[in-house]
């Protein structure tokens, strides 16, 4: 398909990639060494929990956790994509705050649930499209075009709602579900949407060109791909799943807040580093983002259970997430 002697090692990498490539046994344990000292660290601290605090497992106030985290998740699969491509978008929270106000007020002016989550999709997606065409079409850098949409649709939220909550109608909450129904109904949506974004991922070409593109773009042009629109495709699918995440958390109050959305970017961000995810692009899975996201978001409350005054949390939060930057810094030195 393309002469071999006219390619760079970069190119031919990708067109590898792109061909699904699968590596021998030796080779998986040191490809995924980081995403499974993750996992080790988060098996070590609900061990830790099972014998200390075991009360952390019961049924109810886990699935309670679970659901409360579930549409965050589904934002930090975006935000790792994006990163994936070598870019950054930290306006994933002012979004996913505007996409839950607007789905709230036309829910609370008569507006089908099913209309409302059309819009909220479909304003993260125009939004998410917007940072693309700035980002992939002009060429600017992706952190001050989504600091400007951070800033300009939060400071447009707060001016319009000032403060105040949305009140949704009677039997939005849980789409009129008890609410272990409504909650496990949320949590196997949200890993039904995360299977099909691992599989697009691994096994779909269009998943792979990410992994290309953010690898070495030239290349990937070289390689007949076309980054600006695989980069652009990424900031509108990264909006997108905002805006299902947003819907998901406005069916499980029966108000939504103004101020919803407020460093989940950070958040994020936070999840697909430790998971895995090089901050350079190009290489990372949704797997080790899923542990990473998990051990992130079990610290608090394991805390929490463990008797240990909650103000640690945020510390050690930041110290797990220094040591991933140092050692995904320390593995791309080279030898």
């Amino acid at each position: 398909m393309f002469a071999a002697t006219a390619l760079s090692d970069d190119t031919e990498w990708v067109i590898q990639a792109v061909k699904f490539p699968r590596p021998s046994t030796p080779l998986i344990w040191k490809r995924y060494f980081r995403e499974l000292s993750v996992l080790s660290t988060l098996v070590v601290l609900l061990a830790v929990l099972a014998v200390f605090a075991p009360h952390f497992f019961d049924a109810r106030p886990l699935l309670s956790r679970a659901t409360a985290a579930a549409p965050h998740l589904l934002v930090t699969g975006g935000v790792a994509i994006v990163i994936l491509c070598r870019q950054i978008d930290i306006s994933v929270g002012s979004v996913f705050g505007v996409c839950s106000v607007v789905a709230g007020l036309m829910a609370s002016h008569g507006w089908s649930m099913a209309w409302a989550a059309g819009a909220s999709v479909a304003l993260g997606a125009l939004v998410g499209g917007l940072n693309g065409l700035l980002v992939a079409g002009l060429g600017l850098p992706s952190i001050v075009v989504t600091l400007a949409t951070m800033v300009t649709v939060r400071e447009a939220l707060r001016l319009a709602q000032e403060g105040v909550f949305v009140n949704l109608p009677e039997g939005s909450q849980w789409l009129g579900m008890s609410m272990g129904v409504g909650q496990m109904g949320v949590c196997l949506a949200v890993v039904a949407i995360w299977l099909m974004l691992t599989a697009a991922l691994h096994w779909v070409a269009a998943g792979r060109f990410f992994y290309a593109v953010g690898s070495d773009a030239e290349a990937a042009r070289l390689a007949g791909l076309r980054p600006r629109s695989t980069t652009f495709a990424a900031f509108v699918l990264v909006g997108a799943l905002t805006g299902v995440a947003a819907i998901f958390q406005l069916i499980q109050s029966p108000q939504v807040d103004p101020a919803i959305g407020r460093q989940l970017e950070l958040e994020a961000i936070a999840a697909a580093v430790v998971g895995g995810v090089a901050i350079s692009g190009g290489r990372g899975n949704l797997g080790g983002v899923l542990v990473g996201f998990l051990l992130l978001n079990c610290i608090g409350p394991g805390l929490t259970y463990l008797g240990v005054k909650p103000h640690w949390d945020k510390a050690i939060q930041g110290s797990v997430i220094l040591l991933a930057v140092v050692a995904d810094g320390l593995r791309r030195r080279p030898r």
